[in-house]
């Protein structure tokens, strides 16, 4: 018990360090000079990386290598009328939460390895492919990740051995048209008739009810200060979501045929760009076996949550998409989070990250 104690009081510090200086994707320079020196001060080996931030620890030995992961970036929002980094998806939480498991974790006897990866970028969806180049999954053979969730998905208290995240990307497009004088329409291709026409498309894409998916305008430009100039040029993004990989790729086929079809219809030029592909979750009965055992052991049965589906995505599942051998699960965390994730004044009960760092502890214990 005063273990602990101790060890709840040492996150706590942690939190309140890195939700107090926040970094956005790429540039978490000091947060990884923060995370070196804490395991400089448990003595523990780990490596970095010259051309990207991150790091990579392990304790243990032997062939097996168990890992988790914490994704230790923040946002870029306006908080009370200022632009600035801020952590109001939880990464800082789940830095905590990671470095938490270690502590209870480091001075065990153990008969294999525990990687504890500590990655850039995931809110631009490209930090863990850069991890998986740097070989931070070599040799992995069960992963775990580990997140709070919004009150909605879970109370403060509960835990769920697994995180179903929805498939995600997005279109960005530019129209070519013709300018052309307000009172002379006949002369111009106007933009604007094109960007109605593809929130029209749009809105006629469908898959089954049964499948949790929804395509959508995001953003949409055209014209400038003068009122009667009719504008040819204009640009629009798209954001497509699914629960599955599969609908997501006949979502995006589909947003393409259309977009060719108006192309055509308008005699416009249309060019268009997919970014920032981010896949669903695959995710390993096996792994959540271990997460669920271990949720049961720490917090009780009753506390013991089902599967949290949601159509918010994570880069976490590309390790197991670029590495399809590796087991691998999310925990959900219940932290009473409000208002809810990404929201600029986003609060959570604090107690939760000791739950947290105990379930990580003994899931990474087990897993074999």
């Amino acid at each position: 018990m005063r273990e602990d104690k101790q060890v709840e009081q040492q996150i706590q510090e942690w939190f309140s360090h890195f939700h107090a200086n926040p970094e956005v994707s790429g540039k978490e320079v000091e947060t990884t000079a923060k995370i070196a020196s804490i395991l400089d001060k448990l003595a523990v080996e780990y490596k970095t990386f010259d051309d990207v931030t991150g790091l990579v620890a392990e304790i243990g030995s032997g062939l097996e290598v168990i890992a988790v992961r914490a994704d230790i970036d923040a946002l870029w929002q306006e908080v009370d009328g200022v632009y600035k980094a801020n952590h109001s998806c939880g990464h800082d939480a789940n830095i905590s939460m990671v470095l938490g498991a270690l502590l209870y974790l480091r001075n065990q006897s153990l008969t294999k390895r525990i990687r504890f990866i500590f990655q850039p970028s995931e809110e631009k969806g490209n930090g863990s492919i850069s991890m998986i180049e740097r070989g931070a999954v070599d040799d992995v053979s069960y992963l775990f990740g580990v997140h709070l969730r919004p009150v909605e998905e879970l109370p403060f208290g509960k835990v769920s051995p697994a995180i179903h995240h929805g498939a995600g990307i997005f279109c960005e497009g530019l129209i070519e048209g013709i300018d052309a004088h307000g009172a002379r329409p006949h002369q111009g291709k106007n933009s604007i008739d094109v960007l109605v026409a593809i929130h029209q498309m749009i809105k006629s894409i469908y898959e089954s009810p049964f499948e949790s998916y929804s395509v959508k305008l995001t953003n949409v430009h055209a014209g400038g200060e003068s009122l009667n100039i009719i504008p040819g040029k204009g640009t629009f993004a798209i954001d497509v979501r699914a629960q599955s990989n599969k609908v997501l790729n006949r979502l995006q086929d589909k947003v393409n045929e259309g977009l060719a079809q108006l192309k055509s219809m308008y005699g416009v030029e249309i060019t268009w760009k997919w970014n920032d592909y981010t896949p669903a979750a695959e995710v390993s009965e096996e792994a959540v076996a271990f997460a669920d055992a271990a949720i049961r052991k720490v917090v009780g049965e009753e506390f013991v949550a089902p599967a949290v589906i949601t159509s918010g995505s994570d880069d976490f599942h590309f390790y197991t998409i670029k590495n399809p051998s590796i087991k691998a699960t999310m925990i959900g965390v219940g932290a009473n989070m409000t208002p809810g994730l990404h929201h600029p004044k986003m609060t959570f009960e604090r107690d939760a990250l000791g739950i947290g760092a105990r379930v990580l502890a003994v899931t990474l214990l087990r897993a074999k």
